[in-house]
Formats: C-alpha cells, sequence, structure tokens
C-alpha cells in the first residue's frame, strides 16, 4: 500500500494499481475536456512511479530544474501569522527560499485597491529592491468584481442574471472592464518606473473572461508604453468562465477556453510569461488530479512560444486545497509538472 491523498488534503492509502488507474482516469478527463491528447501509456507509467515512491519528499533528476517563483510572496508570510514586514520577507524569499524571482504586493492584492495609495508602494518596492538581487515583480489581482456594487458604481451581474437582465449584466461588465483597465495601466506603469522588474497580473479570470478580456487589453496598452516590460500572466483556473459570453479578444470568444488555448491568446496580448492552472477536484484523489494537471500543462507547453510556469499551490496544480499544502503533495507534483508536463518553471 501507499500513502497518498485526496484533494483536500486528507492522507489515504491505494494500492499501486489504484494509482495508476485513477492517473488514468484523471488524463482521460482532461483530454475529453480539453479536446487535447492523453497522457501517453510511457507518460503513465512515469508518474504512476513517482506517486507511488515511498519517500516523503521526492525531487527531479539532475538537468530537470526549473524557475521556482511566487506569487504574492511576501502575503503568504503573513499569514503564518508571523510577519517581519515586506522588506524582510523578500529578503527571505530571495536567501532562505532561495527562490528565482519574488513578488512585491500589497494586502489587498487588487489593482484598484492599490491605485490610491500607489505612492506608499513604490517606496516600498524601491527599498525592497536596494536590499535585494533577485528580479522583483509587483504583482496585484484585475479583480473585476471590486468595480460592482457594493465596492463600485455598477450594479452587480452576480444579481442581474439569476433575474434574467443579460443585457443590463453586460453592460455592467463592459463599464467595469474599463475602469479595470485604466486602473492597471496606471498602477503598473507607476510601479515599473519605480524600478520593479515585471509585473504579475495575478488569478486572471477569477471574473469570468470579462477579467480576462480587461487584462489583456490593459496588458497591450503597457507594452505599448514600455515594449521591454516583463509581463507575467497567472491564470485563476484551468477553464475560463463565461459570464459574459459575447467577449471576444482576437476574433476569439474567450469563455471556456483551457491553458493551450489561453496561452496563445495570452502571447497576442504581449504576455511574457503564462501561469498555467489545473484547478483541483477535493472529493478526488490527488493520483486523479495530478493525471487531469499533468495532461492540461503538457498541452499548454507544447503549443506555447513563451514560458510555461505551472501554478503548484493551495487547490491548483495536482496540489490538495489546503492553506499549507503537505510537502509529499508538493514535491512530487513538482516532479510532474517539469518532467512530463515539460514546464518552464513553477
Amino acid at each position: 500500500m501507499v500513502q497518498t491523498r485526496m484533494g483536500d488534503g486528507v492522507a489515504v492509502e491505494m494500492t499501486d494499481s489504484e494509482i495508476k488507474k485513477d492517473i488514468i482516469q484523471g488524463t482521460e478527463d482532461a483530454a475529453d475536456r480539453g479536446k487535447i491528447e492523453k497522457l501517453s501509456e510511457k507518460e503513465v507509467d512515469r508518474l504512476t512511479e513517482i506517486y507511488c515512491r515511498p519517500n516523503r519528499f521526492v525531487g527531479t533528476t539532475k538537468g530537470n530544474e526549473v524557475v521556482l517563483t511566487v506569487d504574492a510572496g511576501h502575503l503568504k508570510v503573513k499569514r503564518t501569522p508571523v510577519s517581519i514586514g515586506k522588506i524582510t520577507d523578500l529578503e527571505l524569499f530571495e536567501r532562505v527560499f532561495c527562490m528565482d524571482t519574488a513578488e512585491h504586493a500589497h494586502v489587498d492584492y487588487s489593482f484598484k485597491q492599490v491605485k490610491p495609495i500607489v505612492s506608499e508602494e513604490q517606496v516600498e518596492l524601491e527599498k525592497g529592491l536596494l536590499s535585494t538581487v533577485l528580479p522583483v515583480f509587483y504583482g496585484a489581482m484585475p479583480n473585476l468584481s471590486l468595480y460592482s456594487r457594493p465596492e463600485g458604481q455598477y450594479q452587480n451581474p452576480a444579481e442581474l442574471m439569476p433575474k434574467g437582465k443579460i443585457e443590463e449584466a453586460r453592460e455592467a461588465f463592459e463599464g467595469m472592464i474599463e475602469q479595470a483597465i485604466n486602473d492597471m495601466v496606471y498602477v503598473s506603469s507607476k510601479m515599473y518606473e519605480s524600478g520593479a522588474d515585471g509585473i504579475n497580473f495575478d488569478t486572471t479570470g477569477s471574473s469570468g473572461e470579462p477579467d480576462v478580456y480587461a487584462a489583456f487589453k490593459a496588458i497591450e496598452k503597457i507594452k505599448e508604453k514600455y515594449p521591454d516590460i516583463c509581463i507575467q500572466l497567472g491564470m485563476a483556473g484551468e477553464n475560463i468562465l463565461g459570464f459574459h459570453g459575447k467577449l471576444e479578444y482576437q476574433g476569439v470568444n474567450l469563455a471556456g477556453l483551457y491553458p493551450h488555448e489561453q496561452v496563445k491568446l495570452a502571447e497576442k496580448a504581449g504576455v511574457d510569461i503564462f501561469g498555467a492552472v489545473a484547478n483541483i477536484n477535493t472529493s478526488e484523489s490527488i493520483p486523479k488530479n495530478i493525471g487531469r494537471a499533468v495532461t492540461y500543462m503538457k498541452a499548454c507547453s507544447e503549443v506555447a512560444n513563451i514560458p510555461v510556469y505551472a501554478n503548484v499551490g493551495m487547490g491548483v496544480g495536482g496540489v490538495p486545497m489546503v492553506a499549507t499544502p503537505p510537502i509529499d503533495s508538493v514535491s512530487r507534483a513538482s516532479v510532474a509538472m517539469t518532467e512530463i508536463g515539460k514546464m518552464d518553471g513553477l
């Protein structure tokens, strides 16, 4: 028997054949949903071997190392809760956690919330840059939901749609999009001018395809102003939810796109690093979840012309939905993503 986990983090025991069976079911599910190739028999066997190892911690083979980075970095330290300040947190990620990049961010972690205090954030960023060597990104979420009532001026589409007010909901989304674009361009410009090595648009799509559309249009404008700026785009989910239904980017309807389709549009928008996501089903085993996740990531990496970093953490990328992910699952997911998913980073 091999100890593994369920998607909610609960430890369970499974036989080698049960693990393999779940991996096969996972890859078949992803292939069916995304209309992509499932993992080969050789890849399934390799994935089974990784998840059947008796070690608590596993590592990739020498030569398969990838870029290791983090979003909302110091906010994760703050959750411990032993926050020692943003600057020291950045230093920890560089000198203790050995990250290849770090990220400066505000606790509210949304472009709209940062805009009124952007001058203070610029000062904090500049201090962090003076005490670190690694590239430091500035990160925030598009978070279109903040532009609807009660936080914003527009009617809440989530309240309008159940009432059958579809056109009113679409009009609200379109107004929210324009405001969000302006805020993202403004904040990104200020932080880049203050020395940020790049901007991370994190959890893009949390409000469906209007969220993604707004991010793409904002990135276009930012790239026009600063052609050399590095833009990282991290998605909120494996599938873009269709809240508007008619939004198109570059002639492609955004609703329903999977990672291998998302990355192609991200490239056209000007994204330099794409953060692909595969969601966790908490009621299924981690072997089944990793089968799904690696299938999505492999398909994405095969068509991408830019680096693809798999989101591997709380509830994504084959890692259980818990605040502090167990190292046995995180390390196995990391090996699977690098050796089979062919990721450029995590």
